[in-house]
């Protein structure tokens, strides 16, 4: 391949990334799948996975495609290795077949087990040319959700949390509100619609009685997680309004109603077990909001793929000290006058 096709190649997976993002909050715990589909360096049709159950990115691409006689001389872009199986939709890689298309090239192979080159090795006894591995870096942070789930068998886990300058969350009496600034906290609620979950402990429901929906911005709640052992949160709180899906984690009892489930689990590995419901439950990523307590429950279980720490130019003096995190700073931007750092684990394949 000469470096004009690889150039090019770049430009339309760029594209192909873009179009996939768009899925962000919609489609979990399928990936985030974009498809551009280009004749003689034009894009003829381009398409994404909207929803989950819904059609898959090369239907949509396939289908925006007027003059469908243009496919055997066409390039297909896609982020991820066409599925290869029948699920909720049948496989992609038997579209791009059946359409003779030329040439498809891909950013990352699907690790899933039902796919796992499976999609690559029809489309190439089929006579496509196949090229893979473009933007495969840009693909694997797009879908690192995904990834996560397929590879570590658990949901993908960010902590995220709010400091004062002398590094506390919270006065002694817990009181908080507010440490970060407005435009910071509109973040969160941004963030939110783009997790499947958050996750708080017993003491932030208690203290701060929560409504851990995205009533700041525009998009879907997250599923609600407590962790509160022993049922000792009062069912007047916010949280148990039945608004949006509820779970709480506890050592007692096992109930369904609608829009809350109390998940019993045993003390004896306990986060694990939760991840493990969580991710049964069709949970592919949690955003842990506090406290301080449930943080450290987590880093010290080596449980966490990011985290995401806020620190403001208040001070309190005395108070809950933030947790204590042992991770790799990879990204600091200022949110007005928050700095907001990004970290990954030290031992991480990110």
């Amino acid at each position: 391949m000469n470096k004009h096709d690889h150039h090019q190649d770049e430009l339309f997976m760029q594209r192909c990334l873009e179009l996939a993002a768009l899925g962000r909050g919609s489609v979990s715990p399928n990936p985030l799948v974009g498809c551009v589909i280009v004749h003689k360096g034009r894009i003829i049709g381009e398409g994404w996975h909207r929803k989950f159950g819904e059609a898959h990115a090369e239907v949509n691409a396939v289908e925006a495609v007027a003059d469908p006689s243009l496919l055997k001389e066409s390039t297909v872009y896609v982020n991820l290795e066409p599925c290869s199986h029948f699920g909720k939709t049948p496989p992609c890689a038997d579209l791009l077949i059946r359409h003779g298309v030329k040439r498809v090239v891909i950013a990352n192979l699907d690790t899933h087990p039902k796919v796992a080159g499976e999609g690559i090795r029809k489309l190439r006894e089929a006579g496509i040319e196949v090229i893979t591995g473009i933007l495969d870096k840009q693909g694997r942070e797009l879908n690192k959700r995904f990834f996560n789930q397929v590879e570590k068998q658990r949901p993908y886990v960010i902590l995220k949390w709010a400091q004062t300058a002398d590094g506390f969350i919270a006065r002694e009496n817990y009181e908080s509100r507010w440490i970060s600034n407005e435009f910071s906290r509109q973040l969160v609620h941004k963030w939110r619609s783009e997790e499947d979950a958050v996750l708080v402990g017993t003491k932030t429901v208690f203290h701060d009685n929560p409504q851990l929906n995205v009533r700041e911005w525009t998009g879907r709640n997250p599923i609600r997680m407590v962790i509160d052992r022993f049922l000792r949160l009062s069912d007047k709180l916010q949280i148990f309004d039945r608004q949006q899906p509820t779970v709480v984690y506890n050592l007692l009892k096992h109930e369904e109603h609608e829009n809350l489930v109390l998940a019993r689990l045993d003390e004896t590995d306990f986060l694990n077990q939760l991840l493990h419901d969580a991710m049964k439950r069709g949970i592919q990523s949690i955003m842990v909001e506090g406290g301080l307590m449930t943080h450290q429950l987590f880093i010290d279980a080596g449980l966490w793929d990011e985290a995401r720490v806020f620190t403001s130019s208040r001070t309190f003096g005395k108070g809950i000290p933030a947790p204590k995190l042992k991770g790799m700073l990879v990204g600091t931007e200022s949110v007005m006058t928050d700095q907001l750092q990004y970290f990954h684990p030290l031992h991480d394949n990110h």
